[in-house]
This record gives structure tokens, sequence and C-alpha cells, in this order.
């Protein structure tokens, strides 16, 4: 069976049997991947901390028959730790990786894997509230994967900006004449978020308020969920 090297985020894991575990990652060439780690559930194990969600390593796997076996891993980021400790960056980053995964069942993609390890690397640093970090790499990972959101000009019409009704199901802002029933009005300032969000523009997410973190989280969280064509259990998960 050949054996082959690969870099990737651990997504989740599973248990398989009594020492052994499924773990899923987002690997940069091969996309997404899911491989048995043998014995790493037992406490003399070498490297099961190593895959654990959120951690990035360099791996060594062999090939098999329906899972790939890992055995090797080296520690490349080691983002879990710190993730893990706070709630909110845990439930921001579950939100994360559970949108990487499902982005990455349409193939590789270097990108969207560079940008969730930099989502990750900033998330376990802590100097950026966790729910920034979240819609920042949510609305980004959209426009990587062709969904672009538009939040400046009219994004049906084109008539130009700026507006402050927003179309999920059409892709960004837009004017009175195009705007659907029901869309939802934002304040200015919320709309501007978004814009920098989309940019990664940190230090204008920073003078943000609350309310406009509130309009703006809702509005990446119906969009994430409007193109993946169904929910995701980690926007669920309870606040504290």
């Amino acid at each position: 069976m050949p054996l082959y090297r690969e870099q990737g985020v651990v997504l989740r894991t599973q248990k398989l049997g009594e020492a052994d575990r499924i773990v899923t990652m987002l690997t940069s060439g091969r996309g997404l991947l899911r491989a048995v780690a043998k014995g790493v559930r037992r406490t003399s194990s070498k490297f099961g901390a190593r895959l654990e969600p959120f951690m990035v390593a360099d791996l060594q796997c062999y090939e098999g028959r329906t899972l790939d076996t890992i055995t090797q891993a080296v520690t490349l980021g080691s983002y879990g730790p710190a993730i893990s400790a706070d709630y909110d960056r845990y439930r921001s980053g579950s939100v994360m990786v559970e949108t990487a995964e499902r982005l990455a069942e349409g193939g590789p993609s270097r990108e969207l894997y560079a940008l969730l390890i930099g989502a990750l690397r900033t998330l376990a640093g802590g100097k950026i509230p966790p729910e920034l970090v979240r819609d920042g790499y949510l609305l980004r990972a959209l426009a990587s994967a062709g969904w672009t959101p538009g939040f400046e000009d009219c994004v049906r019409c084109g008539a130009p900006g700026p507006h402050t009704a927003v179309a999920v199901q059409l892709g960004g802002v837009v004017c009175d004449n195009c705007r659907p029933a029901g869309s939802p009005r934002l304040d200015a300032s919320s709309i501007a978020l978004l814009r920098a969000l989309l940019a990664g523009d940190w230090g204008a997410t920073l003078e943000s308020t609350e309310r406009d973190r509130g309009q703006a989280a809702g509005i990446a969280a119906a969009y994430t969920q409007w193109h993946l064509e169904r929910g995701l259990r980690s926007f669920t998960m309870p606040r504290l």
C-alpha cells in the first residue's frame, strides 16, 4: 500500500473501536480526507493530541481499501488548546470547520485550506472577537467557492450604492426597486462591517458596535446556510 505525505487541519474526529479514531481533515492537496488513527485514544499514544480538532499537522499516511491510515503526525499549528479552552472561540471554530467540510465536498482547494488555517490562527490568538473571526471566515470562504456577496451596488440591477436592504437569495444588497418583499434593512454601519469582514479589514471591524455585529452575524449565517442548502449543526450550539 503506497505511502504519501500531506498537510491537513483536523475538522472533527469520531471513535472507532476501543482505541482508534476516524479523523476528518481538510488537506492542502487532497481536499477532504478521512483516515484512521490507530491507538490514539490510549494514554500512551505519541500523537493523539496532534489529531484533535483545530490542529494542523504534517501527516504520513498509507492508502487503504476504504480508509487511509495515519502513521505519523507532526504538529504545524497548535490551535486546538487555545480554541477549546474558551467556549465562545470553540463555538465560532466549530462553525468554521463545519463550513469548511461542507465546502470541501466540491473538491480540493488550496485557497480554502489557507483561509481556514489563517482564521484558526487568528481565533486562537484571541485579539479579535470570535464572532468577527467566524463571520469574516464565512464570507471569504463562500467568496472562494464562487459565491462572493455584494455589499455596495445593487446585486440585481447594478444601481450604485450605498443600499441598506439585503436579499440573501440574490447575493447581497439591493435597491428599493429590486428589493424582494420581507428583505431586511440593516444599519449603514452594519453594511460597512460586512464589507470590512469580506475584505479582512480587522481594524475597521474592531470599530463596530454590538448592534452592527449582531446584524452582520445574522446575514453571514443566513448567506452561508442558503448556499450550503442546509443548516449547520454548530450554529445551534447554546450560548453561555
